[in-house]
């Protein structure tokens, strides 16, 4: 049974950072890429950061890019995602993603297989 389990989530001050972990298991195929979702009450699910498994390409939406970095361990399987210079509009809960399509966007959902229950991020002012 896959099974994605995220932590790290808290809350902190603008300005602050935090590191989310993405640990996978139960995989019978092997990922291609994984990614970073987050979700603000009210707002649809949005991407935040994507990485290839293989070649370690990642892809950043406009709103993090030069604040948060994806990062992975494959002995460990395990997806991070450290995020600095936090700001209030940041807070939502973060999911992560694993899958093995490569059509269309990489934000698309349809792309990933599994996903996390989620963790929570709040950032204050």
């Amino acid at each position: 049974q896959v099974q994605l389990v995220e932590s790290g989530g808290g809350s902190v001050e603008a300005g602050g950072s935090l590191r989310l972990s993405c640990a996978a298991s139960g995989f019978t195929y092997s990922p291609k890429h994984a990614a970073w979702f987050r979700q603000a009450p009210g707002k649809e699910r949005e991407g935040v950061a994507v990485i290839y498994r293989n070649s370690g390409y990642t892809y950043y939406s406009d709103s993090v890019k030069g604040r948060f970095t994806i990062s992975q361990d494959n002995a460990k399987n395990t997806v991070y995602l450290q995020m600095n210079s936090l700001k209030p509009e940041d807070t939502a809960m973060y999911y992560c993603a694993a899958g093995t399509s490569f059509s269309g966007s990489v934000w698309a959902f349809e792309r990933y297989n599994a996903w996390g229950q989620g963790t929570q991020v709040t950032v204050s002012s």
